[in-house]
């Protein structure tokens, strides 16, 4: 696929007319690596070429799709006190078909067709719900070699062939601690799910991963469990390109940052952005061009590049690689630039490492870092709302913050599962509109991306789950907590974006709301995008 595909003119720009910004905020740039988490990348199934793909699982082989499980109830530490008074409440006729039905559930060998078969016979003369509540109960009790062909066939009709309902009953045992429950269901996903199959197949194998993950072991041990290995940087910078070529994702956040800190120091003389997670640098590109454009000449430009010590594997080099990079750049565009690399951790900026200068127009930058910080549910001393007060004490002109609109941060495990299935499915449905399903390309985005992120939500707890993300009305809170006030994005601003959207396909959406932008896929909001002061 032809990348410069998914680049279209901008429209024009009023607030630069030397140097459309438009134009320049739209051009492809090599993609900031820094957007994604800086732990190491999950990768045990890396695609060595070839056109067929296939997968191959440590757990042990089992029989076919067991979609019946997807209503497998929740307290089956009850079933054997239930068993009589259910009984008890069948006629004569039901409870002759219901022994008939227990003899074929317990008949693994059966055919398909003569298992459905029999099924529809014995059950007539059954509701529904007794139907659907006998055979949730039975199959609790059922081990992995004995659920049959036929519970397999009673819902292999739903819309996703049963992987999402079986996913979840997965998550639901393992939060109850069933584990002989959990053990029993997760075997039966793995034939289920494919890195080549459709969304939720592709999705749910990386699901169960973080499942067994989080079943063997915990903390740092999961990484290991895993197998995972730290990728090139180049690779991994290969690989984080595609993703910004084929989703509007990282451009929206781009767009919406560069555009609020354009707009806030257009009569500035000095200005100083300090990025807390600079990673390549490439976010800069496009607002060093676009300021060197500004009517009246350039400013004087300082970036201050905050990035941790671990993601220096994804450069390749340190810091003053990133720093030379961006002052070419400059000297292209005949702009001044000053830059200075931190590697550190944000909770650990002060005030003093930043050297804020009288005079100068301070810009601070969170793009998809801050959930990277923990708050108070992990450290008592709040590291995340600890870094918003330090920032603020700087006086920012603008502070720009673009995150996942996910709610993962202190929800328990349950509920963070389900809301991870939602959020990535939308997600890896809308790059199933872009790259084939036997793309190597999709492949290896999704795997190293990707993967991991859902690995460490699923698996992880305390300091080592690193993806901790909230909604936008948390982030407001937490902002207006710190004594922000929200600086709502200009209306030029937003019309970049609109035209962007119209570059990719049209299920994507795009929502003013609080005087912030959402960026989403049909019906589930996936980005948000805020400046404040």
């Amino acid at each position: 696929m032809d990348r410069r595909q998914f680049y279209k003119p901008g429209v024009p720009n009023s607030m630069f007319p030397s140097a459309p910004f438009s134009e320049i905020l739209t051009q492809p740039i090599i993609f900031n690596i820094g957007v994604m988490p800086n732990s190491p990348h999950w990768s045990s199934r890396q695609v060595d070429g070839g056109d067929t793909i296939s997968v191959q699982s440590d757990s042990v082989d089992q029989q076919g799709s067991s979609e019946a499980l997807s209503t497998l109830n929740t307290n089956s530490s009850n079933i054997a006190s239930h068993i009589d008074r259910v009984a008890s409440g069948f006629s004569q006729s039901e409870m002759s078909a219901l022994q008939e039905l227990e003899n074929l559930l317990m008949a693994p060998d059966i055919e398909e067709d003569a298992a459905t078969s029999s099924y529809a016979d014995l059950s007539h003369g059954m509701d529904d719900n007794r139907q659907s509540d006998f055979v949730s109960r039975k199959c609790q009790k059922l081990s992995h070699q004995s659920c049959p062909k036929a519970i397999q066939h009673i819902f292999k009709n739903s819309g996703d062939g049963g992987v999402r309902s079986l996913l979840i009953e997965c998550a639901r045992a393992m939060s109850e601690d069933r584990l002989d429950d959990f053990k029993m269901l997760v075997m039966q996903t793995e034939k289920l799910v494919s890195i080549c199959g459709d969304p939720i197949q592709r999705l749910g194998a990386y699901m169960r991963e973080g499942l067994l993950a989080r079943q063997e072991a915990s903390g740092s041990l999961i990484y290991r469990t895993l197998k995972c290995h730290e990728p090139e940087g180049k690779e991994l910078l290969s690989h984080m390109q595609t993703l910004y070529d084929i989703c509007p994702y990282f451009k929206f956040g781009y767009m919406a940052a560069n555009g609020a800190i354009a707009e806030s120091v257009k009569n500035e003389d000095n200005v100083h952005i300090i990025d807390f997670q600079i990673a390549q640098g490439t976010q800069w590109i496009t607002l060093i061009k676009a300021l060197a454009a500004r009517p009246g000449g350039p400013p004087y430009l300082r970036i201050t590049g905050v990035d941790d010590p671990v993601n220096r594997y994804a450069r390749g080099d340190g810091l003053d690689t990133v720093g030379k990079r961006l002052k070419t750049i400059a000297e292209k565009s005949n702009i001044p630039l000053e830059f200075k690399g931190l590697s550190v951790f944000g909770p650990d900026v002060t005030r003093e490492m930043l050297d804020i200068r009288p005079g100068e127009a301070v810009a601070v930058n969170f793009t998809l870092q801050l959930h990277h910080t923990p708050d108070e549910s992990v450290d008592v001393s709040n590291p995340r709302d600890g870094l918003l007060r330090m920032v603020k004490g700087l006086s920012p002109k603008v502070t720009t913050l673009v995150e996942q609109e996910s709610n993962t941060n202190t929800a328990p495990f349950f509920t963070r599962f389900t809301e991870t299935l939602d959020y990535y499915y939308a997600m890896f449905e809308s790059i199933d509109v872009t790259l084939p399903r036997d793309s190597k390309d999709r492949i290896n985005v999704e795997q190293s991306c990707l993967a991991k992120d859902i690995v460490n939500i699923i698996a992880c707890e305390g300091k080592d789950r690193l993806e901790r993300h909230e909604l936008l009305g948390k982030w407001i809170s937490r902002l207006t907590m710190a004594g922000f006030k929200p600086l709502p994005l200009s209306s030029y601003v937003n019309s970049v974006i609109k035209s962007l959207l119209g570059c990719y396909s049209d299920k994507y959406t795009l929502v003013e709301k609080d005087g912030a932008m959402l960026l989403g896929w049909k019906d589930r909001n996936l980005i948000s995008a805020s400046a404040w002061h």
